[in-house]
Parts: C-alpha cells; sequence; structure tokens
C-alpha cells in the first residue's frame, strides 16, 4: 500500500488512534487540502464539504484574510501563548466580541477564556452559575448537547455516550424542548409550545415540583447534535422571563449555533432576549481552538485561580477570530446567510413533497436539518413516521460517494445536517442540492423497491 492512497492512512490510523473516532468510519478519506468549501484527498479527490469541522469554519478552509492574520502574527514576533496574561491581540478580540453584545452585556459582560473546547465552556458556566447562586441542581433540555467532559456530559440529551459511564454530574432536571415534528406531549404545533412553556413555569413555580431552585438553566437556541431543532421565539422567551422572574440565570449554548450560523451573529436574538451566559467556541476562533465564557458582571463571584486552563491564551485563535467577527457581523453577510439558506431550505422543503422518506425540514440560516423517515412504519398519534437512522445514513453514503460530505445527527441518527462555510457560493449550493436529491432520490426508489 503506498503513501498516495487514502487505505495507507486509514490502515494506520485504525491501528493507532481510539476506537471512539467516528467521522474516518462515514468518510474513509485522508485530506491532504482544503480551500473554502472543497478538501482534496492525498489520491486526487475533491470533495464538497458541507461539514466544515462541525460549523468550526465559518469561512471555510484556508480563508486568504484569516491565513493573512496569522502569518502576520507569527511573524511579528509577539506571543503565540499568554495564559491569561493580556496582549494587544487579546484586547482587541475582547472588545470586538464586547461591541457585538446586547447593550447590557456590551456594558457589564465579562468574558472567561477556557480550555479552547465548548466542553470546557459549559463546565466553566455550570461552575460559575454554582458558585455564584449558592445552588446545585441544573436544568437542561431534552435533544440538547452541551459536550463530552464529565459536567457536560451529564447535561446532554443523548443517552449513547452516558450509559456506560458513571457518576456523571448529579441533580440534573431535563425538561421538555419543542419539537413539533415529534411533540413530547403528543400535540405538536403551537399547542406543543404553549404545553412546553407552560410546563416550565408550572414546575420552576411549583413548590411541590421535587425540584429544588437550580443555579442554571441551559439551553441550546438552536439544537444541533439533537437534529436541527429552532427553539420557538415563545418559548425562548419564556424560560428568559421565568429565570428573570425567579432570578435563576439562564445560560445561552451558542457553540454551534452561533457566530451567524442562524442569519444573526447569536441565535438568541431572534428572540430579542438577552441571556445571563453565553457560550461560545467552534467559528469564535476563526477555525483555532477557542473557548469563550460572556457573562453579566453581577455572576462574577469566581476567586482568582476559581477557573483555568493552560490554553486559554491562544492568540493566534483569536486574531483569527477577530476576522471572523468582523467579517460574520456584517448586516449584509448575515443577510446573504438568511438568504442562502432560505434557498436550500426551499428546494429541500419541494423535494420533501416528491419523496416518501423525507418526514421534516427544519431550518435557520445555513443550519438546516433533514429528518429522514421509514415510509412503511406505523404513524404515531401526529401521522409523523418512524425517524430512520437507516435511511439517513444510506443517502449520507450515497452522497459521499458523490463527492458530498455531510453529517447526520438527531434521534437515531436520522437527520442529515447542513453546517457549510458561511460563505459558500450559491454554485456550491446548487451542486450541493444536485447531489443530495440525486442521492435522496436513488435512496427513495430502493425503500420502494423493497
Amino acid at each position: 500500500m503506498t503513501e498516495n492512497t487514502n487505505q495507507f492512512y486509514l490502515d494506520r490510523q485504525n491501528q493507532t488512534e481510539s476506537n471512539a473516532r467516528t467521522y474516518p468510519r462515514k468518510f474513509p478519506i485522508a485530506i491532504k487540502k482544503a480551500k473554502g468549501s472543497v478538501i482534496t484527498d492525498v489520491e486526487g479527490n475533491t470533495y464538497l464539504d458541507f461539514l466544515c469541522g462541525a460549523g468550526t469554519l465559518a469561512l471555510g478552509h484556508n480563508d486568504p484574510e484569516i491565513n493573512q492574520a496569522m502569518i502576520e502574527l507569527l511573524q511579528s514576533g509577539a506571543p503565540l501563548h499568554s495564559l491569561d496574561l493580556t496582549t494587544p491581540v487579546k484586547d482587541t478580540f475582547v472588545h470586538t466580541l464586547l461591541s457585538l453584545l446586547p447593550e447590557v452585556l456590551k456594558e457589564h459582560g465579562k468574558l472567561q477564556f477556557c480550555s479552547p473546547s465548548g466542553t470546557d465552556a459549559v463546565d466553566a458556566a455550570i461552575k460559575l452559575c454554582k458558585t455564584a447562586t449558592g445552588r446545585s441542581s441544573v436544568i437542561a433540555f431534552s435533544g440538547g448537547y452541551h459536550g463530552m467532559g464529565h459536567g457536560a456530559l451529564a447535561l446532554t440529551g443523548n443517552l449513547n455516550a452516558k450509559t456506560n459511564v458513571n457518576g456523571l454530574m448529579s441533580d440534573v432536571h431535563f425538561f421538555p424542548y419543542p419539537y413539533s415534528y415529534r411533540c413530547p406531549f403528543g400535540l405538536g404545533g403551537e399547542a406543543g409550545v404553549d404545553a412546553a412553556c407552560a410546563y416550565f413555569e408550572h414546575t420552576l413555580k411549583d413548590p411541590e415540583s421535587g425540584i429544588t431552585k437550580p443555579a442554571a438553566v441551559i439551553i441550546e437556541p438552536i439544537q444541533g447534535e439533537g437534529g436541527v431543532i429552532p427553539a420557538p421565539i415563545k418559548f425562548l422567551q419564556t424560560i428568559r422571563r421565568v429565570t428573570e422572574e425567579l432570578n435563576i440565570p439562564m445560560i445561552v449554548d451558542e457553540i454551534q449555533c452561533g457566530v451567524g450560523r442562524s442569519g444573526k451573529f447569536f441565535a438568541f436574538e431572534h428572540a430579542d432576549i438577552t441571556p445571563d451566559v453565553i457560550l461560545t467556541s467552534k467559528a469564535i476562533g476563526g477555525s483555532q481552538p477557542l473557548a469563550v465564557v460572556i457573562y453579566h458582571e453581577k455572576l462574577d463571584a469566581w476567586q482568582p485561580g476559581a477557573h483555568a486552563g493552560t490554553f486559554r491564551g491562544n492568540q493566534i485563535a483569536m486574531v483569527a477570530g477577530t476576522v471572523v467577527m468582523n467579517r460574520v457581523s456584517d448586516p449584509a453577510f448575515l443577510t446573504e446567510v438568511q438568504e442562502k439558506g432560505a434557498r436550500i431550505e426551499a428546494e429541500l422543503l419541494k423535494l420533501k413533497g416528491e419523496v416518501s422518506i423525507i418526514g421534516d425540514i427544519r431550518a435557520k440560516g445555513l443550519m438546516l436539518g433533514i429528518e429522514f423517515v421509514d415510509p412503511n412504519g406505523e404513524k404515531d398519534r401526529l401521522g409523523s413516521l418512524p425517524s430512520s437512522g437507516d435511511i439517513a445514513s444510506l443517502v449520507q453514503q450515497e452522497c459521499f460517494k458523490n463527492y458530498l460530505i455531510m453529517e447526520k445527527g438527531g434521534r437515531h441518527g436520522s437527520v442529515m445536517r447542513c453546517l457549510c462555510a458561511l460563505n459558500v457560493t450559491y454554485e456550491e449550493i446548487e451542486t450541493m442540492l444536485q447531489i443530495t436529491e440525486q442521492a435522496i432520490r436513488k435512496v427513495d426508489a430502493d425503500v420502494k423497491a423493497n
């Protein structure tokens, strides 16, 4: 086996890396080059990348402006590692980020730089809120994903990663998250949203609920790994109103849905609310590792050293992230994100009406999900067919054969997710739509034939 084949590197990876690896099982390639929305493997095959580091690469691979900023930093003699010591690069990053926050947090916001992964930002935020409130319980939501750290995993809905891990953080309580297609109350639509709102408020205000007053409520404004499920505006507004009334910190996890992904810089902006804590990672580092907790100064009860992280001072990520913030926060850029997302959504909705294996299409900006179903299964009380991870996998594999990379998520892995670069071109969108339609129609025909 020669070094210019994918299999050469895959075999070596199989021998040396953990069994926990995931992406190489779905996309068996060794990447040699990447530019924009296109990656090239060691055999010279090119793929359209609509995964982009699980949404990390807001401006795609090797963006020229980001690369130039990083090169200039490397050549300047500036420090690349500074713990939490300040630098001109850090100061610029901090004030750029603060300028993009709601007015209250612009004036009263504090930042905590963490170890450079979203899961540490989640753990840091929980520690912060427990310290500030003196309380212990935390409320999360079914379908939520907050990371793989010990505390973050306890807040995550998916059971696969949790079942074999004993002794996760205790006193976590899961509430229903509105999901019209598979409404946890069996109602769907506005009735399901109203039920979720009423249940949340009633339970937190019920002296017989069995749940002690929580240190925090954590929510994704758009669930990502849970299947691309946007929280209804009314639901987010209810959570904000109730938590303010009860003096409970509200944490919004914007790690995947933030930094322009939804067509707003932060996804919670769609609901016109101001949370107490914002978590950001992935795209905020401009392709480099970085995680930040943004919070109201009223919560700043930490003592020096209460939370740390050796690589919290990633200067390359800060200079790259500043480029991303300046580009993505431009209103014209965000409008284009919404327009591109609407183009993809419209075509997928049209296709949904012509095949039997698509149950639901969900979208907010360039965060889109296609939920696949078994057309031969039994419908539930809402008329929804059973989700099918097997059919989603077949579509994913068919897309990959035609050089398109898209990831899955959701219940039973039944949701294909679009996490493309925010500056993806319309030509690339059309190519993606053609490949996706071809793959879906083929699988749909095969399912009907069997």
